[in-house]
């Protein structure tokens, strides 16, 4: 029985499709569920499976190809394995040439080896790899040197000399998410009046809740007590308080968001993505441990669905997980303001006029300028940086 391999309806904010990658060969038997094809749209990457156990007998659309919502790519037969038909494309790709499989395994030695290569005018291809998937190792090509019969002299021949390492690069075109994030963070920049504002906060606090809780938080709730939700508590508590900077621009419009939804900035392998918490404002602590730690997982395994990413009034971005200490976050279109938090590290400061260490850690608030005035602005990061550094307060609503 023959099966039609159909993209997924794609969302109305997507206007069609790359094939991203093929998992499997013409005529490779599979099973039910099996992933068969990853295609990335603007935002998310969608996932097709096997319909039932059996192959795919054509291929219609090659990676690369840009397709429509339900448009076919691929024949599929259930059950026996049947004749395997296969595009021109990847016909050609199993008839090249064997010098360029060997150009491709020439890219993968290390400078040691092709050093060692050169200097004693070996054939990469003659040598056989033990090494991890079959890859050549210096013990490989001294064996080699060492067995191979010594050759008749021949002076008058010109002596080659080899260059000591060979210098390589390596072109892959952009994902169209990888696109996606280029053309916004561009539009950001050239469309707004954006403005960084700075502040410090002493994490001390926080960090000594953290050390007493954490124990029977995590027997209660059954997760770890992280910063995250802190951060996500004061910022939302922060926006009630400044409602400019939970509105956002409409072309002539001020448009002023009575509900809070917060996206979280998360890197995943295809790029930067900032999946959205919703009602932050009836959310507990670990509530929100909880669901940042859900969406973690869904950007790293490429599980995030279009409705994970859609919406967001404000951003949280957390550059100091990869030890950032300072920076100017870019704005996420449509919001007006997003957020960026830092490394932690002890400093020297003065309180009550002596000199302590205390683990502090630097705020960058970026707004647009158009909406958000130096008032609201400053006045929404002193409000975050004062219940950080008292935490009860966001238990208080004070």
């Amino acid at each position: 029985m023959s099966i039609e391999i159909k993209v997924p309806v794609l969302p109305e904010s997507v206007a069609d499709a790359t094939i991203a990658t093929w998992h499997v060969q013409a005529g490779e038997q599979v099973s039910r569920d099996q992933i068969l094809v990853d295609i990335e749209t603007d935002k998310v990457v969608l996932e097709v499976v096997a319909p039932e156990d059996g192959q795919i007998s054509a291929f219609l659309a090659e990676e690369g190809d840009t397709v429509l919502g339900e448009a076919v790519i691929a024949s599929f037969v259930a059950g026996a394995v049947a004749g395997q038909e296969v595009t021109k494309a990847q016909a050609e790709a199993a008839a090249a040439p064997a010098s360029e499989t060997a150009d491709e395994s020439n890219d993968a030695l290390s400078p040691s080896v092709r050093r060692l290569i050169a200097e004693h005018n070996v054939d990469a291809n003659a040598v056989k790899g033990t090494g991890v998937g079959g890859r050549i190792t210096k013990e490989d090509v001294e064996a080699f040197v060492k067995n191979k019969p010594a050759a008749a002299p021949t002076p008058s021949a010109p002596v080659a000399v080899a260059p000591l390492a060979e210098r390589s690069e390596k072109r892959v075109p952009m994902t169209r998410l990888r696109k996606t994030i280029a053309n916004r963070l561009l539009e950001a920049k050239n469309s707004t009046a954006m403005l960084t504002t700075f502040n410090e906060v002493n994490m001390k606090p926080i960090m000594d809740i953290r050390k007493q809780y954490q124990e029977i938080f995590e027997k209660r709730h059954g997760i770890r007590l992280g910063f995250m939700s802190f951060y996500v508590k004061a910022v939302t508590e922060a926006l009630k308080r400044f409602p400019e900077v939970n509105a956002s621009i409409d072309g002539d419009d001020i448009v002023y968001h009575n509900y809070f939804d917060v996206s979280i900035a998360v890197s995943t392998p295809r790029g930067l993505v900032t999946p959205v918490l919703r009602d932050t404002d009836k959310m507990s602590l670990a509530d929100i441990e909880r669901n940042v730690r859900e969406l973690a997982i869904k950007g790293r395994d490429g599980k995030l669905t279009v409705d994970d990413m859609t919406g967001g009034n404000f951003t949280v971005t957390n550059g100091g997980v990869f030890g950032s200490l300072m920076s100017t976050p870019i704005l996420n279109l449509p919001q007006s303001a997003i957020l960026g938090m830092h490394a932690i590290k002890d400093r020297p400061m003065a309180v009550n006029g002596q000199v302590e260490i205390l683990p502090m850690m630097y705020l960058a608030l970026s707004y647009d300028h158009r909406i958000v005035d130096g008032r609201e602005s400053v006045g929404y990061l002193v409000a975050i940086k004062d219940f950080l550094e008292d935490p009860t307060r966001l238990l208080l609503d004070l």
